[in-house]
């Protein structure tokens, strides 16, 4: 009898237990891959659980008018039991505004076909920042942006430049890589620039992120692609805002695959090549064809080609001629820590510009006009270009 009124005992102390350690959010949400009809949401729980999007029509009713439609983290059809969860939300209309909310039940245990859950955590709906996003819009007169890189951790820049930008009035801001110094672990990710990043706009705001090849360093370099553009099939990708198509490209990294630094962990230029043959079918697509401009994001500049590096040379070789047959009108950088602006040469067909570390670039783009501004961290103006359209 003893035994059996400890044993009760113990299986109240550990339900007890359970109910105090309430499962958290533990960082984002945050919005990745924003295009016309549908958008990739991530955020990262504290606990072992699965996870779920709720999507409603920022319409003007109440939330808890009816039930949202739901849209779950699985893989092949089984939701997914981890503390980082990525949804994609499909059948969307263009240029809509929506609200959404997150969450995620505690697994607390799976024995063959049973399945014990815990509680469930949300963000409020009435949460001071507000869970939406407007879906982009190919049909928008104007579009724009802001794009930082090489922050290489030094995270106070990072509020500095997007307000000399005054991001809030654009539509999506661009991480165009190194904003460490290399990933060794998940919270030295958020710690160092998603969180304040989360808290200023990515929860509203679409972050599209070029990879960089200090993103490729670390024992955490595998895992980049679980926390961006996790639900696309590749870290390069193109979407369509307004009158212009975006074409993100990873350049990996700058030396070659040989290289004592990388140890022989890296085969980046076969990357590179299967990378371009994936261009090569992109530059057809409509979205591409169809944009007044075509703007290309990539860490790693093909110019100046005085001293070039390896990885360099690379996106010059494999990626430019693919650019200029297909007409893109701009190159957008960073990686060299200066601010260049390159002109067209008989190598490059177009304008390469290199945004520097400790400046902020914003784009305004119209029919026949992309406005482009380049800021230091007090506002000041370092430089404007203005590109006609063809």
């Amino acid at each position: 009898m003893v035994k059996l009124l400890f044993s009760v005992m113990c299986i109240l102390m550990s339900v007890s237990g359970f109910a105090q350690e309430q499962i958290k959010i533990k960082h984002g949400p945050y919005l990745q891959n924003l295009k016309e009809t549908e958008v990739t949401i991530v955020w990262l729980s504290d606990k072992p659980s699965i996870g779920w999007v709720e999507i409603a029509p920022d319409d003007g009713t109440s939330y808890y008018r009816t039930e949202r439609i739901k849209f779950f983290d699985t893989v092949n059809g089984v939701k997914n039991v981890s503390e980082l969860h990525a949804v994609r939300a499909t059948g969307l209309a263009p240029g809509t505004s929506y609200r959404y909310r997150v969450y995620a039940r505690e697994v607390l245990s799976r024995r063959g076909e049973e399945v014990i859950y815990g509680n469930a955590t949300a963000p409020s709906i009435y949460d001071r920042r507000g869970l939406k996003f407007t879906t982009n819009d190919s049909s928008k007169s104007v579009a724009s942006f802001v794009m930082l890189n090489d922050i290489h951790g030094n995270t106070d820049y990072i509020p500095k430049l997007l307000a000399a930008a005054d991001f809030k009035k654009t539509d999506m801001v661009i991480y165009n890589g190194d904003m460490l110094n290399n990933l060794l672990d998940e919270e030295e990710l958020f710690k160092g620039f998603m969180d304040i990043s989360i808290d200023m706009f990515a929860t509203c705001k679409p972050l599209y992120y070029a990879r960089g090849n200090h993103e490729t360093r670390g024992s955490f370099a595998t895992s980049f692609h679980r926390f961006f553009s996790p639900k696309e099939p590749h870290l390069y990708f193109l979407i369509r805002q307004g009158p212009a198509c975006f074409i993100f490209l990873d350049t990996g990294e700058d030396k070659p695959d040989s290289d004592i630094e990388y140890h022989g962990i890296t085969d980046y230029d076969n990357y590179r090549t299967q990378q371009a043959e994936w261009l090569a079918e992109a530059v057809k697509s409509r979205e591409f064809q169809d944009a007044s401009f075509r703007i290309v994001i990539a860490h790693m500049p093909p110019l100046p080609e005085t001293d070039i590096w390896h990885g360099q040379a690379e996106v010059l070789d494999k990626f430019v001629p693919i650019l200029n047959e297909a007409g893109a009108d701009v190159m957008l950088c960073g990686h060299l820590h200066e601010y260049f602006n390159n002109k067209p040469t008989d190598k490059v067909h177009f304008p390469v510009i290199d945004n520097s570390s400790n400046t902020v670039l914003k784009g305004v783009i119209k029919r026949d006009r992309l406005d482009i501004e380049i800021r230091d961290m007090s506002g000041g103006i370092v430089d404007t270009i203005s590109i006609m359209a063809r």
